[in-house]
């Protein structure tokens, strides 16, 4: 349904995969555009799959490729994900040192600011599409999850944001730049985060963001993503779509 592209301009460009709505009798045009951000694996077919999905709703959706440059192809991703999901302990702990080399780019100095640009370009393609003017959203998983927190807090024109077990680590002060409503989704035993959410809450009210936290009990990390079955959470994916098309419908036909 989708192909790659290149997107941005001299300074800033990223190549990115897009799926667009088929045209339907009663549809003149999309429900609004959709900047997808991925997990740390990059541009797997799993997200290439979840921007297919959101095309089938009606949505012109953008899948920006930030992870290829250090060295996070789809190969690579599947290679690492095999190990991870091995039986065998010791093969799970032999995958660990390629995981953590493919990661360490990610702390480097300039990869946030590289990666920010690259979205920031991105939504302006979206934003440039005379049919989605002031009726883009954001929405990712993991890395994409804490980098939809981010675009949000920068990007003023930006209408929804959908953060899928994504950090947010900033201020009050640095929240109250969010100008539209957010829905996040969490795991219960996602400890690093869920620990972490009453001061996420705290800040967001204090910054007056309209915010909506959803924890799903009995569920971890990564609870969304149907190509990694130790992790999967049917029930929990399924609500969890259906509330972020109900929150995309009400926000982006505002």
């Amino acid at each position: 349904m989708g192909h790659m592209m290149t997107v941005g301009n001299a300074e800033t460009s990223v190549q990115a995969y897009v799926s667009e709505p088929a045209p339907g009798p009663f549809q003149e045009k999309p429900k609004g555009g959709l900047l997808l951000i991925s997990e740390i694996w990059g541009l797997v077919d799993h997200i290439k799959d979840v921007a297919d999905r959101f095309a089938a709703e009606g949505y012109l959706v953008l899948a920006p490729d930030l992870l290829t440059d250090i060295g996070m192809t789809p190969d690579v991703a599947a290679e690492v994900l095999e190990g991870l999901a091995d039986p065998d302990p010791e093969q799970r702990s032999k995958v660990q040192p390629r995981l953590r080399q493919l990661t360490s780019p990610l702390h480097a100095p300039g990869f946030a600011e590289k990666a920010t640009a690259a979205l920031a370009v991105c939504f302006d393609h979206l934003e440039g599409v005379p049919a989605l003017a002031g009726r883009v959203a954001v929405a990712g998983f993991c890395f994409g999850g804490t980098y939809s927190f981010t675009l949000a807090t920068r990007e003023p024109r930006l209408r929804a944001a959908v953060p899928f077990y994504g950090t947010c680590e900033f201020t009050e002060e640095e929240l109250a730049g969010i100008n539209c409503p957010v829905l996040a989704f969490y795991g219960e035993q996602d400890k690093a985060l869920v620990d972490k959410l009453p001061l996420v809450k705290a800040r967001m009210f204090g910054a007056k963001v309209d915010f909506e936290a959803v924890v799903y009990p009995g569920t971890g990390h990564a609870f969304f993503n149907d190509s990694t079955p130790a992790r999967y959470d049917s029930a929990a994916a399924t609500d969890s779509w259906q509330r972020t098309l109900a929150f995309l419908e009400r926000s982006l036909s505002r």
